[in-house]
């Protein structure tokens, strides 16, 4: 683990240089978080029914997506692991003394890490003294708090599991276009990017309940608000440790057979 976990760092602290960039992204997600709100402020003012989910846990739920978006988003990538697929330098990857799965998985992570640490607090800090109905909320109390940290942490382990199929599928496609498109959107739909879960259509939620994408996004940002009670939060956070577990062998599996019919330049 030693060669995995100083890639881990050394890309964290590369990632932790590019603060202009957070800056913007910090900018962008603030305008597309009120621009969320204030549509789902619009539809809620004209709902005669109960609605699954309330406004202000609707609010905290998208200020938390704004907030992580690096945790969740499917299309982020990371363009270089791609060139070394495309162009055939694959093969120096492959004189490392190392797995390349575990290589590029820490990689993977370290991106993720460190362009949520630069956005996050920001968001968070502001969003916790804007008015209603715009005002992130605490969690209900201390213990729901802690699931909610451990869900996001699994997901976020979860969701690179699940990124790694997007490079290994390139063995085969040589083209990352198309496995970009549809994993982002398939997945972000079923992940309660777009809308959270329990707002979706009955036939639409029994898709999402039978895939891991729910675990990434919807299932710790409603286990924040308290939407997922404690006791339900727990069995969700098993099955994350479970998806994990089987989404990484098949991962491993996936790719050592792409590496045994992969072709470089000279044989």
């Amino acid at each position: 683990m030693k060669p995995y976990w100083s890639v881990l760092k050394l890309r964290l602290l590369n990632g932790m240089q590019y603060r202009s960039a957070a800056l913007a992204g910090i900018a962008t997600q603030f305008f597309f978080g009120f621009i969320h709100i204030m549509v789902f402020a619009a539809f809620y003012s004209q709902m005669s029914g109960e609605p699954p989910m309330s406004l202000q846990e609707v609010t905290t739920y998208t200020w938390l997506k704004q907030a992580f978006l690096a945790f969740i988003a499917l299309w982020f990538r990371d363009s270089e692991l791609f060139q070394l697929i495309t162009t055939g330098n694959i093969a120096y990857e492959l004189c490392r003394p190392t797995g390349i799965y575990g290589f590029w998985y820490s990689k993977l992570l370290a991106q993720r890490l460190s362009s949520a640490l630069l956005r996050c607090f920001p968001i968070l800090a502001v969003a916790f003294f804007l008015p209603d109905p715009y005002r992130l909320k605490l969690p209900p109390d201390a213990f729901t708090f802690l699931l909610f940290a451990a869900a996001l942490v699994l997901g976020l382990l979860l969701l690179v599991a699940i990124s790694m199929f997007i490079y290994i599928s390139v063995f085969v496609t040589l083209s990352p276009t198309g496995s970009l498109l549809i994993f982002g959107v398939i997945g972000e739909l079923l992940a309660g990017m777009l809308l959270p879960i329990p707002l979706m259509p009955s036939w639409l939620q029994s898709i999402a309940y039978a895939l891991p994408f729910r675990l990434t996004a919807d299932f710790p940002f409603r286990v924040y608000s308290g939407h997922i009670q404690q006791a339900e939060a727990i069995a969700g956070i098993a099955m994350q440790l479970g998806w994990l577990l089987v989404l990484v062998w098949l991962g491993k599996f996936a790719l050592g057979k792409a590496l045994r019919k992969v072709v470089v330049q000279g044989g």
